[in-house]
């Protein structure tokens, strides 16, 4: 008797392609099929699994059947994975330790000594800060008659708050995001072996950069994130000198990159839909909700991957150990059955159950910190530049996962 035909994988639509401009300019429609064509979907050419619905993309971003990284349960060769080449050593020595890839107990540890520098009150007590710095950037781009809104505005703003937390002096500030881009490049589907090749220069810098930096602190202790680790080491906790460096590598990359998207994505969403960006002018109440709105609509960080580490089941498909799923943020914040109307820019929308800022144990740390820069920066540029308009062509950058502007020229 011959064995019974293995199940086909359903696959996903071929407009589902993350080097076509066409989708990287605009995914939400496809988003759309993707949803209609099920729950969990093939994609070949990454190898992943597409999860497209908002409640399964929630639910598996919680489950203990997925995680960040499998090393903590099984190597390489357990796994079925293929080891990265050595040559890529100094990026997944700087990258594999931060908090963001580890799993507990690694990551509870880590994450209860970082997330003192994110609680409630600690993030009040840099508003005056945060909010001081906007105003002055968007006062100077007033001052100029317009700029880029981009490296005028979304990116000193969240560069130099993380930057502060940290203890990084501020002439060493602009190092940082070259560095920072040059390392998130490799979050990107399929990343070229040039790609991986800046990555791993970056995150060598960088790391070398950090060391002399924790030894800096080791001396002469200051009021800042760094200090505070290396307290905490000295003190007894166990926290090795690679991990600190990988903590606060990861703390500068996600402390802006996100925030600088979102920041040019929602102006962008804003100044293509006027009737919103109107209401907004004439009620500047509406920005807390705004700014939830405009993080659900054109979302930062569209794709976050978890490995399969014991299979599980997902609308009768059974994905096995070894697998890898991308969670699709970006599609989870389109889907009808949670958003009325989810193609409409809507500043008053109630409740956005966005997953934008993720969840479960890997739901982002510095989440209080970034609502309150998006929240600042939008409301000073309302204030300090009421009429602030589109002034060219905004270029997006060809990325898939980090979704984002290379260039937003605006007027005032």
């Amino acid at each position: 008797m011959s064995a019974p035909a293995a199940t086909p994988r359903p696959l996903a639509p071929a407009a589902f392609d993350h080097g076509d401009p066409a989708f990287l300019a605009d995914p939400y429609p496809v988003y759309a099929a993707l949803r209609e064509a099920g729950r969990v979907l093939h994609y070949a050419p990454s190898g992943q699994w597409l999860v497209p619905h908002h409640a399964d993309v929630s639910a598996l971003l919680r489950d203990r059947r997925l995680g960040r990284s499998y090393q903590h349960r099984y190597t390489h060769e357990e796994f079925g994975r293929t080891p990265p080449p050595r040559a890529h050593a100094p990026f997944h020595e700087l990258n594999d330790l931060g908090m963001l890839e580890l799993e507990p107990p690694d990551h509870t540890r880590i994450r209860r000594l970082v997330s003192h520098a994110f609680t409630p009150r600690t993030v009040e007590a840099l508003r005056p800060y945060v909010t001081g710095l906007a105003r002055d950037l968007a006062d100077a781009l007033a001052e100029r008659g317009g700029g880029d809104l981009l490296t005028d505005v979304a990116e000193p703003l969240p560069v130099a708050v993380i930057a502060e937390l940290l203890g990084v002096p501020e002439a060493d500030r602009p190092l940082l995001r070259p560095w920072s881009a040059a390392i998130c490049a490799m979050y990107e589907l399929n990343p070229s072996e040039e790609t991986a090749r800046r990555a791993v220069a970056a995150s060598a810098e960088f790391s070398a950069y950090l060391r002399a930096l924790i030894a800096d602190r080791a001396r002469r202790p200051g009021d800042d994130l760094v200090s505070a680790l290396v307290a905490a080491r000295e003190a007894g906790d166990r926290l090795s000198e690679a991990e600190i460096v990988a903590t606060c590598a990861l703390l500068l990359n996600a402390g802006h990159e996100a925030t600088v998207g979102a920041t040019v994505n929602g102006w962008h969403a804003l100044l293509t839909h006027p009737d919103q960006l109107a209401a907004l002018r004439a009620d500047h109440g509406l920005v807390p909700t705004a700014v939830e709105e405009l993080l659900r609509y054109d979302t930062p960080l569209q794709l976050f991957e978890r490995w399969v580490l014991d299979d599980i089941e997902i609308d009768g498909v059974t994905i096995p150990r070894g697998e890898e799923l991308a969670l699709l943020f970006g599609s989870a914040n389109h889907d009808p059955a949670v958003f009325a109307e989810p193609h409409r820019l809507d500043l008053t929308r109630p409740a956005v159950p966005h997953v934008s800022f993720s969840a479960g144990i890997h739901y982002c740390v510095g989440a209080p910190l970034a609502r309150l820069e998006l929240t600042a920066s939008l409301a000073a540029l309302l204030d300090r530049a009421p009429s602030l308009h589109l002034a060219g062509e905004a270029r997006r950058r060809p990325n898939f996962v980090m979704r984002g502007f290379a260039e937003l020229p605006v007027g005032v």
